[in-house]
């Protein structure tokens, strides 16, 4: 059975949880970005940023989290869910979509109405009722897509 938990609830996954996030979405350059970003999350007494980790059998198995924001350019639009991962070896067993649910069960939970995400991906956020409402821009000028979901739709 999949257990989604926070890590703030979990000290004990700090490392391994900060070592995931790291591996899937960063760089040679932050690792320190994403250590610093994930003890702070604990730390606060904000709703947001908070990370996630879906764990099977004591292993994980995917992650996302909930971000004031994750497009520079849009810092209008917030909170945004980011750095889903599934492991390629968990996929396929909709284990993106209960991270999903889950991460709009906590933004409704903590107040929010909306949620955003931003992508290069196409149709995937789309068969999960995410609307897409535009482009934005990374610092380096890169196009990404801009999805919203209304939580109370």
């Amino acid at each position: 059975m999949v257990q989604i938990v926070n890590v703030r609830s979990m000290p004990e996954l700090l490392e391994e949880a900060i070592n995931y996030f790291w591996t899937q979405w960063g760089s040679e350059s932050n690792f320190q970005f994403y250590k610093d970003c994930i003890i702070q999350s604990c730390n606060t007494e904000s709703e947001v940023p908070r990370f996630y980790l879906a764990i099977e059998d004591n292993t994980i198995i995917g992650s996302y989290a909930l971000l004031r924001s994750d497009l520079n350019s849009r810092q209008d639009l917030s909170p945004w869910l980011a750095c889903l991962f599934v492991n390629p070896d968990s996929r396929g067993k909709k284990i993106g979509d209960l991270l999903q649910s889950h991460a709009i069960k906590e933004s409704k939970e903590i107040g929010y109405s909306k949620l955003y995400l931003c992508t290069d991906l196409t149709e995937y956020y789309e068969r999960t009722f995410w609307k897409y409402i535009g482009k934005g821009y990374s610092l380096n000028d890169d196009v990404t897509r801009i999805y919203e979901y209304d939580i109370y739709d």
